[in-house]
């Protein structure tokens, strides 16, 4: 899968030292990590932070994730993880993440994330605000 709309983020990062399994690839659970951190940069761009979201009495677990490999990615690579709004539901929210380096695609993937109150943490649809402001990117 590739992104058919527009980024609403492009987070750059570099592959640490760390990140990489005996082959010298970055081990493949990191890319789920890196899809989390590109999400709280995603909503950082849409409210201002991911504690504005949740002010907002709502918040957003991860139901399922995909993630599909392309090409590998190894110590010092300079990555760009961009994120765009895939599907917005009444309850749910699909965000489609791509991992590229320069122009060579490295993965593909998305998180089904699922609205629920922030403080019970019971799923609940999003206030009118909220999603008014995830709409302005699809």
């Amino acid at each position: 899968m590739t992104q058919s709309r527009p980024p609403v983020v492009a987070m750059p990062l570099r592959v640490r030292f760390h990140e990489c399994d005996p082959q010298g690839i970055v081990f493949n659970a990191h890319y789920l990590a890196y899809f989390d951190m590109a999400s709280f940069e995603f909503f950082k761009a849409i409210f201002g932070s991911y504690d504005a979201l949740r002010d907002q009495g709502v918040d957003c677990v991860v139901a399922e994730s995909n993630l599909r490999y392309r090409a590998p990615s190894r110590f010092d690579d300079e990555l760009v993880v961009e994120v765009a709004i895939d599907h917005l539901g009444t309850t749910s929210m699909i965000l489609a993440f791509t991992v590229r380096r320069g122009d060579d695609l490295i993965a593909t993937g998305t998180n089904r994330y699922v609205f629920v109150d922030a403080r019970t943490l019971a799923k609940a649809a999003p206030p009118e605000d909220v999603r008014a402001k995830l709409l302005a990117h699809t």
